[in-house]
C-alpha cells in the first residue's frame, strides 16, 4: 500500500526546497539510504500516532517561517564560567573564526562538511546507522530527513578523557534561516566526555546526534534551549550503550514557539546506565514536546526518565515516554516520571507514559501528574514574611529540582538554576 498523497506531496516539496547535498562515497551512501527511508515513511502529519499532540506542519513545510533574531545582550553567555572547548555554528554553518582549535587531547574533532567529502571515514559505521535502527518500532521521518540533507555538524571521536567539555554553540543571525546539523560522537572503551549545547541556532532547526558509547565509556550531555521566543526546533538523539557504560542527558528549555526533543536509546551491554531528564518553563505561545524511547536489551541495566514542565498563559507541554524491556533483559531497573506545574487554568499538559515488558525479573515504574502550586506550602512561606512572587518562584524551583539533580556537574546545575530563577523574575517584572 502506497503512502497517502498528502505525505508524498509534503515530502517532495520539502526535498525540492532542501535537496540532498553532494558528498564523498561514504556519506553519499548513507544519504541515499536515509533518503530511501524518508520516501518510504513520508514526512509526518498530525494524524500520525506519535504526532497527535504536536502539529508538525511548521517543521515539515517547504519554507521555514521567519523568526526575529533575539537579542540576549542583557544576559551573560551560558556556561561562561566554565573552561570549555567552543565550537560555534551560525545559522547552521560552522564559524571557524569564532571557534577554538579542534585539536584537544584525548579526542579528534572534524567538520561533517570536510570529512563528508572523503571516500572513507570512521563515521561510516555510525552516520545514519543509529538513526536507522531507531526508526523501529516508531518511525521518525524528520530524523531521516536530517541524515539525508544535513549540511554541517561535527564528528567527534573520544579516545581518552578531554580536560574540558566540548561546547556546541548555536547562533541565530538570519530571521529566515533554516539549519540542519548532524553530529556523530563515538566514545571508546574507558573514555569519558562532556558535551554542552546552547543557543537558538536558526529560525527553524533540525538537529540529529548519534552517540555510540563503548564498554565502560561515559557520555555526559547538557543542553539549553532558549531564551529566543520565536524558534521552531526538532532535535533527535540516538544512543547505543555498551557494557557498564553511562549515558546522561539533561535539557533545559525556556521559550520558543515549538520544540520537539526526541531521544532514542538502546542499552545493549550488561550493567549499562542511562538517564534522560529535562526541565522546561513556557509562557504563552509555547509548545514543548519530549518524546523518549528506551530499549533494555541486556542484563542488570538501569534507566531513568525525569521530566518537569512549568506552564502558564496557555503554554502546552507534551511527554511521550516508553520503556521497552526485551525478553533477555532480566534485572532491569526502569524509572519514569513526568510532571507538570500549571500556573493558570489556560495551560495544558499531555502525557503518554508507556511500559512494555517481556522479562519477568524487573523493577519498572512510571508516573505522571499535573497540578497547581501547593497552597499550603505557599501559605507557609507567606506567613514567614516571604513576598508572594518570591514564594511562588521558590516553589517552582523546588518542583524542578528532581530533574536538575540528574546533572552530574554541580557548577553546571547551579548555572542552570540561576538561569531558571532569572526567567521567573523576568516573568513577574
Amino acid at each position: 500500500m502506497g503512502l497517502p498523497d498528502i505525505k508524498t506531496n509534503l515530502t517532495d516539496a520539502r526535498l525540492a526546497a532542501q535537496p540532498v547535498p553532494q558528498s564523498g562515497a561514504w556519506l553519499a551512501a548513507a544519504r541515499d539510504d536515509a533518503l530511501a527511508r524518508l520516501r518510504a515513511m513520508g514526512l509526518p502529519t498530525k494524524r500520525d500516532e506519535y504526532w497527535k499532540y504536536t502539529d508538525p506542519s511548521t517543521l515539515t513545510e517547504a519554507v521555514a517561517q521567519s523568526a526575529d533574531v533575539f537579542d540576549a545582550a542583557d544576559e551573560a553567555p551560558l556556561y561562561d564560567g566554565i573552561d570549555r572547548l567552543k565550537l560555534v555554528f551560525v545559522d547552521g554553518v560552522f564559524d571557524v573564526d569564532a571557534s577554538d582549535d579542534m585539536a584537544p587531547e584525548g579526542v579528534t574533532i572534524e567538520r561533517l562538511a570536510d570529512a563528508g567529502a572523503a571516500d572513507i571515514h570512521w563515521a561510516k559505521d555510525l552516520y545514519g546507522v543509529l538513526e536507522a535502527k531507531g526508526q523501529s518500532p516508531v518511525e521518525r521521518p524528520l530524523a531521516a530527513l536530517n541524515s539525508a540533507t544535513a549540511t554541517d555538524g561535527v564528528l567527534i571521536h573520544v579516545t581518552g578523557t578531554p580536560s574540558k567539555p566540548i561546547s556546541l554553540i548555536y547562533r541565530h543571525a538570519d530571521a529566515t534561516s533554516d539549519a540542519t546539523l548532524h553530529h556523530v560522537i563515538k566514545v571508546d572503551a574507558g573514555a569519558e566526555v562532556t558535551v554542552l549545547e546552547n543557543g537558538p541556532a536558526a529560525a527553524r532547526f533540525n538537529k540529529c546526534m548519534e552517540v555510540d558509547v563503548a564498554d565502560t565509556g561515559v557520555f555526559h550531555h547538557i543542553r539549553a534551549q532558549g531564551r529566543d521566543h520565536e524558534r521552531r526546533a526538532v532535535t533527535h538523539i540516538f544512543g547505543r550503550l555498551g557494557k557498564e557504560s553511562v549515558f546522561k542527558s539533561f535539557t533545559m528549555t525556556a521559550n520558543g514557539v515549538l520544540t520537539r526533543n526526541e531521544v532514542v536509546l538502546e542499552l545493549t551491554g550488561d550493567d549499562a546506565q542511562a538517564s534522560v531528564a529535562g526541565a522546561c518553563m513556557g509562557d504563552g505561545a509555547f509548545h514543548h514536546d519530549d518524546t523518549v524511547f528506551i530499549t533494555h536489551d541486556a542484563v542488570n541495566c538501569e534507566s531513568r526518565q525525569v521530566f518537569k514542565k512549568v506552564l502558564r498563559n496557555g503554554a502546552v507541554g507534551v511527554f511521550q515516554g516508553k520503556i521497552l524491556v526485551q525478553p533477555d533483559a532480566q534485572k532491569t531497573d526502569g524509572y519514569q516520571i513526568s510532571q507538570s506545574l500549571l500556573l493558570d487554568d489556560d495551560s495544558q499538559f499531555l502525557a503518554k507514559p508507556e511500559l512494555e515488558i517481556y522479562a519477568d525479573d524487573v523493577a519498572c515504574s512510571h508516573g505522571s501528574t499535573s497540578g497547581a502550586i501547593n497552597e499550603e506550602a505557599l501559605f507557609y512561606l507567606r506567613s514567614r514574611g516571604v513576598e508572594k512572587g518570591t514564594a511562588e518562584d521558590l516553589l517552582v524551583l523546588s518542583f524542578l529540582a528532581e530533574a536538575i539533580e540528574e546533572i552530574e556537574s554541580d557548577d553546571i546545575s547551579e548555572d542552570i538554576l540561576a538561569r531558571l530563577e532569572a526567567w521567573l523574575m523576568r516573568r513577574r517584572g
